[in-house]
């Protein structure tokens, strides 16, 4: 199973200014709807033939996310299965982000 990370240790590592890739597993009208900023959209469903371009330095953290959590969790595996390294789930997703971290990022 893919690691996990809270939107907190995601939080800290963005004041922190740690190198992030963040990945959004997400349908594009989610995406358009509420987004982490300099998110890349790979959604889902085509992460299977997309997943090359999941191109990160070495050290950068892959954040996956979704609505909740469980794409992305989905889509970690599947990245670390095929030698990305660095990839990480985003617990509770953009939504548990809105709620603890950013109010201002729309909830739906």
């Amino acid at each position: 199973m893919a690691r996990q990370i809270t939107v907190d240790e995601l939080a800290r590592m963005f004041n922190a200014r740690q190198s992030v890739m963040l990945l959004d597993v997400r349908q594009p009208w989610e995406h358009e709807t509420a987004r982490l900023p300099d998110s890349v959209l790979i959604p889902l469903p085509e992460l299977e033939d997309r997943w090359n371009e999941v191109e990160s330095p070495p050290g950068t953290v892959v954040v996956a996310y979704c609505h909740h959590g469980v794409r992305s969790l989905s889509a970690a595996a599947f990245l670390e299965a095929r030698g990305i390294e660095g990839v990480v789930s985003l617990a509770g997703g953009i939504d548990a982000w809105s709620r603890h971290v950013d109010p201002t990022i729309p909830r739906y």
